[in-house]
This record gives structure tokens, sequence and C-alpha cells, in this order.
């Protein structure tokens, strides 16, 4: 009985330790009902403020402004004060502001941030994309951050967040046991992404998440859009329904519906990079976005917005000041050559325009007549014909030192069929270089050297060819 006795008070007090260290955490943040709660302790050390303010999601502030009371930048955010005892404050931020259906228990919100690449899986190309959810479990932050919930599973050992975003990995992404479910914040870039949650070893889609895809193997995976962008429509301010409609959902006049946000209507969404050509539907009247410098009229003559999305780029035509017209054809509008025209400049033409990530092909036409770009000294080749190349949203150089009494030395490979031409590179310094966008994937090289052909000596990857001569390997995670 002693014994027994003894147990039993070691287990009082280390109860009552673990309740006065819970209780000493004044700085929590967690989602009851349909709102989002921040309690701060104005007495915490400002290492923890900081990191209670990063998860929260709170830019423009730190900790030092709010010991001194300063939570203009907290109000700004979109927070209300709704209690505060002595040095600890409340805050207070609706869900229904947020556009993010509430949770019936609160879950308190982790400070890990597990290490994800972080860069979008999905296999093939997506134009657009909303999410559908029945319950907000997945939302962006103002931080930057991707915040996952699991309601429920409350009597489960270990639950992992998995998904293309960390190559469906087992071990990374361990969720932390809140009150009620499971929650993370992770780093994910704009994109489109599958996922799971691996639930005591059993992997199972999002109970929450209405967007569903199979993976071509007989899995079904969630699907989670981070957005990228949001139109905007100003005034109306009576309208009852605002709508966008455009090429990249097939016109549909009522799938996306905008939100009323102050003296604008607003929709988030994501968009691929690329040229999208939209308009408005108010109370079901056309009107074309006042805020887009392109406009395009359709086969009825009406007119439209164009937005482009992608990398900013400047095409530059020195001299041929006496020119009437000049215009830019390339493999990014299927070589039209009456589509894309150049303005005069103080040297002579010039285009700001903005292209998808990819590798491009291009020519400028001046009064009809064809002709390269005479200041980019990178060629490539299609069906013969010699072309300027250049590479939107750069991500890989390939480089070759020395041979710099060699006239020219261009880059072959299977990005483009091992074609005899390639692309020519240009010479700088001591070495001969060219940058490319490349997917993540296996490529095989050579660089060629007037009739000679080599693998990559600063590559110590390559592997045996069916010439015995080997190929240089390059592989992008």
């Amino acid at each position: 009985m002693r014994c027994g006795r003894s147990v039993f008070i070691v287990l009082v007090l280390l109860i009552s330790s673990m309740k006065t260290a819970v209780a000493q955490n004044q700085n929590i943040l967690y989602i009851a009902s349909n709102h989002l709660i921040l309690q701060i302790d104005l007495k915490s050390p400002s290492k923890q403020l900081d990191s209670i303010l990063k998860i929260a999601g709170i830019s423009g502030t730190n900790a030092q402004k709010v010991l001194k009371e300063d939570f203009a930048a907290i109000k700004n955010d979109g927070w209300n004060i709704t209690e505060r005892k002595n040095n600890i404050i409340r805050f207070d931020r609706s869900l229904t502001v947020l556009n993010d259906n509430p949770q019936d228990a609160p879950y308190e919100i982790t400070i890990h941030i597990p290490d994800f690449d972080g860069k979008p899986g999905y296999p093939a190309k997506i134009d657009y994309g909303v999410n559908k959810y029945a319950k907000a479990t997945v939302f962006g932050l103002s931080s930057g951050l991707t915040r996952f919930i699991l309601p429920g599973s409350t009597r489960a050992r270990r639950v992992f967040l998995s998904g293309s975003f960390n190559n469906w990995s087992t071990l990374k992404g361990a969720m932390k046991k809140a009150d009620g479910g499971w929650i993370i914040d992770v780093k994910l870039e704009a994109g489109v992404y599958e996922y799971k949650y691996i639930i005591d070893g059993r992997w199972t889609t999002d109970p929450n998440n209405q967007l569903q895809v199979n993976d071509g193997e007989g899995n079904t995976n969630s699907v989670f859009f981070k957005y990228n962008y949001t139109i905007k429509l100003p005034g109306y301010p009576s309208a009852h329904k605002v709508v966008v409609a455009g090429d990249f959902n097939k016109w549909d006049e009522n799938e996306l519906v905008m939100e009323k946000k102050g003296s604008a209507w607003e929709k988030q969404l994501y968009l691929s990079d690329g040229r999208h050509v939209y308009h408005f539907l108010v109370d079901g009247s056309r009107v074309p976005d006042p805020a887009s410098t392109g406009k395009v009229k359709d086969e009825d003559g009406k007119l439209n917005s164009v937005l482009n999305l992608g990398g900013a780029i400047t095409f530059k035509l020195n001299g041929y000041k006496n020119a009437r017209k000049v215009f830019l054809a390339g493999d990014f509008n299927k070589w039209k050559p009456n589509d894309i025209s150049l303005a005069k400049s103080i040297d002579g033409w010039v285009l700001k325009t903005t292209l998808p990530a990819g590798n491009y092909q291009y020519k400028f036409i001046v009064d009809g007549n064809w002709i390269t770009d005479p200041a980019n000294p990178h060629y490539a080749f299609e069906d013969g014909e010699r072309n300027s190349f250049i590479a939107v949203k750069q991500n890989y150089t390939f480089k070759l030192k020395g041979y710099s009494g060699e006239k020219t030395v261009t880059l072959n490979g299977s990005f483009n069929n091992w074609d005899d031409n390639g692309y020519t590179m240009a010479h700088k310094g001591d070495e001969w270089v060219i940058s490319f966008y490349l997917k993540p994937g296996k490529y095989l090289y050579k660089f060629k050297i007037g009739d000679k052909w080599i693998i990559d000596p600063g590559n110590k990857l390559w592997e045996p060819n069916e010439f015995d001569t080997g190929n240089s390997v390059l592989w992008m995670e």
C-alpha cells in the first residue's frame, strides 16, 4: 500500500508540474470556432515574441514594437484586441474575413517548419486552379507559409504530411498533435501539389478537400493550389454578382465568383505562367479589366483583357531608325509575323514583355525582312533555319573552359534530339557559356568543337553510349 500511495503522489506531482509548464507558455496561436486567436505575453523574451508573430503570419512588426505596446501592424493585419489581463493580451481575427472555414475545436500552431524543397511537383501542366474545401483546412498565410490542419485522429500516435513537395517522403513532415487534431506549417512556392496524410502508417486523402486526382498508378491524392495571383476589379459597389471568366477556365461564366473587399471585387487563384485572356461579368454585363494595358477583340468584336505572367524580358533592336514597322516572332507565338510589335526608342526599337519560363527561338521582322538578333550571340536551329535563342527564368548555365582559339562551340544533347547544329555558346573570359531553363529530370549532352564531340570536362557524371564515346549526364532536381 505504501508503494501504491507513493506512486500516486509522484503521479499527482508530475501532472501538476506539467500543468504549470503549460500555463507558463502564454504565447499561443489557435483556431477556435470562427476565429483565429493570438495570445501574447509581454513579459516573454523577445525571441519568443518574434517567433509567435512569425508563426501568426504578421509582418511589419517585431518584439521591440510589441513590447512598447505598438500594435499598429497587428491591427492593420486584421486583428482586434479582445481581452487584456495585465501582461497577457489576446487578439482575435475572424476566419470569415480570411475566407477560411472555421474549425470547431482549437488547434495550437506548431513553430516547427520542416525542411521541404517547396517546389511544385505536379506531373502535368496546369493552367489555373482554385481550392475547394468543405472546411478550409489548408490555406496560405501572409507570412508566405502554408498551413495544413487535420482535424481528429486524436488517438493516432504519429501523423505525417507527405506529397509532391517532399517527394512523398515518409520521414519528413511530422505533424504536431494539438487540441483536437494535427497541424503543420510548411514553405511552398506557388503552384499545384498532390498530398496525403500518413496516420500511423495508413495513407489517407484530406477528408475536407473536394479536389482529388488519380496519379495514374491506382492511387487517389488530394490536390492543393498555392495561389500566386489576385484578380481585382475596382468599383461597382452596388453590384450583386461579379464573375471573372477567361480562356484558362474555358470561359465558364459561373465558376469564379468574386468577393467584395473594400472598394473592389477580388478573386484569388493559381495561374500558370503565360498569356491569359479574360473579362468580367458584372450582374451579367461584360466588362474588360480597366487596369489591363493589353486588350484583344474576340470573334464578336468584343474587348477582352490580356494578362501576361512569367519572366520579364526586354527585346531590343538597335538601329533601323528609318524602318516603318518592326515585329517580333518566335516559337512562343507560333512564328506569327504581325502579332507582336516593337515600339520606337532613342536607339532603335524595344519591347518589354513577359514570357513563361522556357527556352525560345525568335527573330525580328523589319519591314517584312526576317533577321536574327545582332546583339545576341546565342543561336539555335529549327528545320534547318538559324534563329536567335533566349532562355526565360534561366536555372542552369553550361560552361566549357578554354578553347579560346575556336570560332564556334555548340551544345548538343537530348534536349534538342542531338541535332548536329546544336546551340551556339558565347565566349566570355576564358569560358564558353550558354544558359537554359531546364525542368526536373535527366539530361544527356556534349560539346561540339568544330567536328569534334567531347564530354564535359567539368562534370564527373557520364554514361556510355552506342558510339563508345560517352555522354555527360545532368540531373535537375
